[in-house]
């Protein structure tokens, strides 16, 4: 037993020869200018020695016979050589799987990423596509039976022709504005339209205010030697609840919803309310107009020139 340990000792290299055998064939590898000259001539190989062992004399390396001959015969073998196995698929598939940690990271970040992404072009598709619709089923159901309903109810009110004609004028600028395709138009137009059918239902008397100032007197800024006259007035129910009408003040040109307006009169009747008031602090008819259901405008029982303003 300790005989066959004995031969295995001596038959197997010491791991310093091993290693001084791979620095010879390291050495060997990096002089190619060596190899190519020398080792190329196989029967040369005592001057491939020779020059090997005065490269290792020459960094004060002592090396043996046996393993210079190691050096060489382990290099024309490719010992100690790496050569690449398997093919680069397979070989780029074991680096993926070594790299899998990392590959697997980029993956899901790839995966959310996508994700995201096709979730907002979906959610923006799908958002415009429903506005689309919308918008489709506006102009072409909504809009439409709103207006026709706006303007039955307008037309069932509107007794005189001047408020027949106010119905049929907006009616259709709202199918003119439909035919466009201009839906923000034709809504507006049929809101006003149901305004209208408001105003014509509403039944109200003009009546000239008693309580404090009645009447004034202003000067155009445009002309200083004219004075306009007005009535102060407001619109008094059935019931007796006073109403707010929206008014255009014809010195700004501008609408107002009020309660209290003022009335441009001639000054003959603004003289005949002012001398009446002034007489015992009442005025006797107080009663300026009267407006009837399903006309536009109130019917005036005294002169006026038309127009209004809403501050003074």
């Amino acid at each position: 037993m300790s005989e066959e340990r004995a031969e295995k000792s001596v038959a197997a290299p010491k791991l310093d020869d091993l290693m001084m055998a791979m620095d010879v064939v390291d050495t060997l590898r990096h002089e190619q200018d060596l190899v190519q000259r020398e080792l190329d001539q196989a029967s040369r190989d005592d001057v491939l020695k020779k020059r090997l062992r005065e490269l290792y004399e020459g960094q004060g390396l002592e090396v043996s016979e046996a393993i210079l001959d190691e050096g060489i015969k382990a290099l024309k073998e490719s010992r100690f050589t790496y050569e690449r196995q398997g093919s680069a698929l397979m070989r780029g598939l074991a680096m993926l799987w070594v790299r899998r940690t990392i590959v697997g990271g980029l993956l899901v970040a790839l995966m959310l990423a996508a994700v995201l992404f096709l979730g907002n072009w979906w959610w923006q598709w799908s958002s415009a596509r429903q506005e689309a619709e919308a918008a489709r089923i506006e102009l072409t159901q909504t809009l439409p039976d709103a207006l026709n309903a706006a303007a039955l109810a307008a037309s069932a009110v509107a007794h005189t022709p001047q408020a027949k004609d106010a119905v049929d004028a907006l009616e259709a600028e709202a199918a003119s504005a439909l035919s466009r395709s201009d839906a923000a138009r034709a809504r507006a137009v049929i809101a006003n339209l149901e305004g209208l059918r408001d105003d014509l239902a509403l039944t109200y008397n003009l009546v000239i205010v008693q309580r404090g100032q009645s009447a004034v007197e202003t000067t155009p800024d445009v002309n200083p030697n004219v004075r306009n006259y007005y009535l102060i007035v407001e619109a008094i129910a059935p019931d007796g609840s006073k109403l707010s009408r929206t008014i255009t003040n014809e010195e700004t040109g501008q609408q107002e919803t009020v309660d209290m307006w003022a009335v441009r009169v001639p000054q003959q009747t603004y003289e005949t309310v002012r001398v009446d008031k002034l007489d015992d602090g009442i005025i006797q008819d107080r009663i300026l107009g009267v407006k009837q259901r399903g006309s536009l405008k109130p019917v005036y029982s005294m002169p006026v020139s038309g127009g209004a303003i809403t501050k003074w």
